[in-house]
């Protein structure tokens, strides 16, 4: 049912099928369909739209990841496409006259007005939905790393916590099948989770928590980019058979592995560990913010 792809960091590089992250787009919006059609919510001024949102978002996301999967989009225009995303988004927003304040932590509480809904909201959206399709290649690296952020938010986040029961289930049994190599999401997977956490954070007003929880996403992707409009250079990991190295620094992947080989696993395990250092200060960042 699904096209099979070399895993190039394994030994004779077998095959292994793509692009099932389609099977957690699909469940995660029958089930939010349903929370939606049943009412089943713990917050009564988000459950008419909060779930149905989130689940055209997440069909957003899956689409153009499917879209990146069979075309193969060139950057400049992968870049933007979060951008038709986040529509839904400024509508959710707008119509529940959201606050368009967001508390910066040692800066205060700053109203950026009409600014935040078509501004702030479609940057968010792209940012993070870019960030998290760039951080990938490895096995188990783009499904354990989205999955700790998404924990993080639910624990900062109960009221609306039930909206990703399901979600996150789905995600993890993925994201096992993936880390053992069994699996790969593709594009359709990482678009999905990226829009997932950029939504749920709009949606539980968590806009600054989502930021601090993915530094390392961040970090990632201004490494790449920098390297490459300076030095029209692309990030890359040579593999001799057991583990990984290079002789570069122009990724989160490369600079772990900068003159030092290291395992997949190990790589993986190391990045991890730096998302949820991120994500742990995020949730006790949230312990400080106003209500």
């Amino acid at each position: 049912m699904f096209p099979r792809v070399p895993d190039q960091h394994k030994p004779n590089k077998p095959l292994v099928p793509n692009g099932l992250g389609v099977v957690y787009v699909l469940v995660s919006v029958v089930y939010l369909f349903l929370i939606y059609y049943y009412k089943v919510s713990s917050s009564q001024a988000l459950v008419s739209s909060a779930p149905l949102i989130l689940a055209v978002c997440i069909l957003f996301g899956g689409f153009l990841g499917m879209l990146d999967d069979w075309v193969d989009l060139r950057w400049r225009y992968k870049a933007f496409l979060p951008l038709v995303a986040a529509i839904p988004l400024i509508s959710f927003a707008l119509a529940l006259g959201l606050k368009a304040t967001i508390y910066i932590p040692f800066l205060g509480t700053h109203d950026f007005g009409v600014y935040y809904y078509f501004i702030i909201l479609p940057l968010l959206v792209t940012i993070v939905t870019n960030t998290v399709n760039m951080l990938g290649g490895l096995n188990g690296l783009e499904t354990v790393c989205p999955a700790i952020v998404l924990i993080g938010l639910m624990v900062m986040s109960w009221s609306n916590a039930s909206l990703l029961y399901v979600p996150l289930i789905v995600w993890l049994i993925l994201a096992i099948l993936n880390f053992r190599g069994k699996i790969f999401v593709g594009n359709t997977g990482s678009f999905a989770i990226g829009m997932t956490i950029a939504s749920f954070a709009v949606i539980s007003n968590l806009k600054v928590s989502v930021v601090v929880s993915i530094l390392p996403y961040i970090f990632n992707s201004v490494l790449i980019l920098l390297t490459f409009f300076l030095y029209r250079v692309k990030a890359s990991v040579s593999f001799d058979g057991v583990k990984l190295s290079s002789d570069h620094r122009r990724s989160l992947i490369t600079l772990l592995t900068y003159h030092r080989p290291l395992t997949e696993r190990q790589v993986v395990i190391l990045i991890a560990l730096l998302v949820a250092a991120s994500t742990t200060l995020a949730v006790c960042l949230q312990l400080f913010v106003p209500r």
